[in-house]
């Protein structure tokens, strides 16, 4: 069985190219369509993200958000999960993603909270 992730969008082919960006994706190919946009995974291992476009903007907090997991699977050295981490905040700040806060689990940085170009929360852990 395969499966997409599914968003609705002010400008779909922006968060794709956002998207596409921030995950290491590729835009899906033969799809092609003013109204949406989608990309896949180039190893076939993620799902299928896609978008399309709808009249009303973002009203509220979204139920369903991506994590981008840049250390990768556990257990982790923490000092090394943190320094990952926060190299990888500058770089979607730079495409178009705005930091909002860091969450914390004791002393350890646990995640960092941003927002996608249209403003879909999301995290960095």
């Amino acid at each position: 069985m395969h499966w997409t992730l599914g968003g609705d969008a002010t400008d779909p082919h922006r968060l794709a190219a956002f998207w596409s960006a921030a995950l290491a994706y590729v835009p899906e190919p033969g799809y092609e369509d003013p109204d949406g946009a989608s990309i896949v995974d180039p190893e076939g291992r993620g799902p299928v993200i896609g978008w399309l476009r709808v009249p009303e903007g973002k009203s509220a907090k979204n139920r369903l958000h991506i994590d981008i997991r840049v250390a990768g699977e556990g257990p982790w050295d923490m000092a090394e999960r943190e320094r990952l981490i926060r190299s990888k905040v500058p770089e979607l700040v730079a495409i178009g993603a705005t930091l909002v806060r860091e969450e914390h689990y004791g002393d350890a940085l646990g995640h960092i909270v941003m927002l996608d170009p249209e403003g879909n929360e999301f995290c960095v852990a």
